[in-house]
């Protein structure tokens, strides 16, 4: 591929039996064109398992929290980062502050990432029936507490172990240590994410001061760890040391094949394998590799996955694809050849 300012890659995953989300179930959205509701990955949640799988620490963030002493009702603020790029959280995923008395600094993201979805939405979704779930602690009923508590007057008191005793006995019932949850989703199918990294912005961080990216104490911070002074097409900037890129990009390349999501509960674990990753400069390219493709040869709607190895992008196949399209055998260090052709592109890049 020819030197470009911006790599475009996209992931085809095998998804089974699982769910990505946690609060409130699993996320959809609604395709018109096939009147299925569409599970999906955000690309939020994406980015922050490609940042949790590259290992390096976290800026520390700080949680704000306002009390109002009239009604004694704790209410959560805007959490603040220190918008210090020397983090590569920070870095790579970017950061605004605003507060009254201060003047707003943010950084852009260099990584746009889109939600894993289903390659076509025939292919993936949502499985049926629900099913219900149970949070079951009645093995050691001694151990695990059951709190019982009067309601009056929007007041709440604790039952005594002898009030409980008589409730339960005057009413004939049961109150376990055990909760349900009921009408839980999972999801399977054949799903693709899109990354596409901006080479001009990976690196620096600009010091335009009629936008900033910086606080002046960070971007003096910054100059005593040796970031140097350059320009790219936004204007002056200071680059990023060059053993830090170095590090950065190797596992950068690395998290973008490998990350898993990290931030859903045990019952929902699936390898989440990849099948096909492609990457070029070329955005249309790596559209045209990993595709669907509908069927015209039978009664009802189908699609089939297409993988196209005349579509300009690099391809790289891992021998799972076997197991789902017909006449590919991929090889086992695919996945390890895209994650060097990943870290040749990003380091060829001329800051």
């Amino acid at each position: 591929m020819k030197n470009n300012s911006f790599i475009y890659f996209r992931g085809l995953r095998k998804v089974e039996h699982t769910v990505f989300a946690v609060n409130d179930g699993q996320k959809y959205y609604y395709d018109p064109q096939f009147s299925r509701k569409i599970a999906y990955s955000s690309g939020q949640q994406v980015k922050r398992s490609i940042i949790d799988t590259m290992g390096l620490p976290f800026a520390a963030i700080t949680f704000n929290w306002e009390i109002d002493k009239k009604d004694n009702k704790a209410n959560q603020k805007e959490p603040h980062s220190p918008c210090d790029p020397s983090f590569s959280d920070q870095l790579i995923g970017g950061y605004m502050k605003a507060e009254s008395g201060s003047f707003a600094v943010k950084r852009r993201s260099p990584l746009s990432i889109s939600a894993m979805r289903p390659i076509h939405p025939l292919l993936g979704g949502i499985e049926y029936p629900t099913e219900n779930l149970s949070f079951d602690r009645t093995s050691h009923p001694e151990y695990h507490k059951v709190k019982v508590f009067w309601l009056e007057n929007k007041q709440r008191s604790e039952m005594t172990p002898d009030e409980l005793e008589d409730w339960l006995m005057n009413n004939k019932r049961s109150l376990p240590n055990r909760a349900f949850i009921q009408d839980q989703t999972r999801v399977s199918g054949l799903f693709v994410y899109d990354v596409a990294i901006d080479l001009r912005r990976l690196f620096t961080v600009s010091t335009n001061k009629l936008e900033p990216e910086l606080f002046p104490e960070i971007e003096q911070k910054l100059r005593d760890e040796n970031w140097k002074e350059g320009e790219n097409v936004f204007g002056k900037c200071l680059i990023c040391p060059e053993e830090k890129r170095v590090e950065i990009t190797e596992r950068l390349a690395n998290s973008i094949i490998n990350w898993r999501i990290t931030s859903n509960q045990a019952r929902t674990y699936s390898p989440m394998e990849t099948l096909a990753c492609s990457m070029s400069n070329d955005a249309n390219k790596v559209a045209f590799s990993i595709r669907a493709q509908l069927r015209d040869d039978m009664e009802r709607p189908a699609a089939l996955p297409v993988i196209d190895e005349k579509s300009g992008a690099e391809l790289f196949l891992s021998p799972l694809i076997s197991s789902i399209i017909p006449g590919f055998t991929g090889s086992a260090d695919a996945l390890e050849k895209a994650e060097t052709l990943l870290i040749d592109l990003i380091k060829s890049y001329e800051l």
